[in-house]
């Protein structure tokens, strides 16, 4: 199966890119910067697509927020919050909060379709979003691509050694459920 994957990678990468991106995975922009070590992909071609991709999401999520308001109130009623807070950090710092917002874990796509639901000039935000993506992809995938031999060397010894992973998954979820114990504990 990782075989087949590789190989889906390879014959078809860029499209690949360039869905995974819209839906704004950092792990497809990492594989990316990988494939471009390995020289299986094209570095500049892969910021550019995966730039694309992160522009075409934030777009439908604007368009999503400007021409379908009654559907985004009615069905995303529990985020009001994180709407209300998305409307006060646009008032409050206006366009690097667009350049910002894919770096906003919980926000990433409610800051679009926040900024449809407004007023804001559609022309203005596609220009930059679209520079903001690609900085988004090159700062992703950059790394990814220099310290492609590393990664690949630890993911190796990782696949051979796979059970040593098991203390830091084990701990990882044991501090996850002391985060949610925790919070629960102080609605209470």
């Amino acid at each position: 199966m990782g075989e087949f994957l590789l190989e889906l990678m390879k014959e078809y990468g860029y499209i690949i890119l360039y869905l995974w991106s819209v839906l704004e995975g950092e792990s497809g922009l990492i594989m990316a910067g990988i494939f471009s070590h390995t020289g299986d992909m094209n570095l500049y071609i892969s910021i550019f697509v995966a730039g694309l991709g992160g522009f075409t999401g934030d777009q439908i999520y604007f368009y999503i927020g400007r021409y379908n308001k009654k559907y985004v109130h009615k069905k995303l009623k529990s985020q009001r919050r994180k709407f209300a807070l998305a409307h006060l950090l646009l008032k409050k710092y206006g366009w690097p909060i667009i350049f910002a917002q894919r770096y906003m874990y919980g926000l990433r796509t409610i800051i679009p379709i926040s900024i449809g639901l407004t007023g804001y000039n559609a022309k203005l935000f596609a220009i930059i979003n679209l520079i903001s993506a690609w900085f988004w992809a090159a700062i992703t995938i950059v790394p990814a691509w220099y310290f492609g031999q590393e990664i690949l060397t630890m993911l190796k010894v990782l696949k051979e050694y796979w059970y040593l992973v098991i203390p830091f998954a084990l701990g990882f979820i044991y501090l996850v459920y002391k985060f949610f114990d925790k919070a629960t504990k102080k609605e209470k």
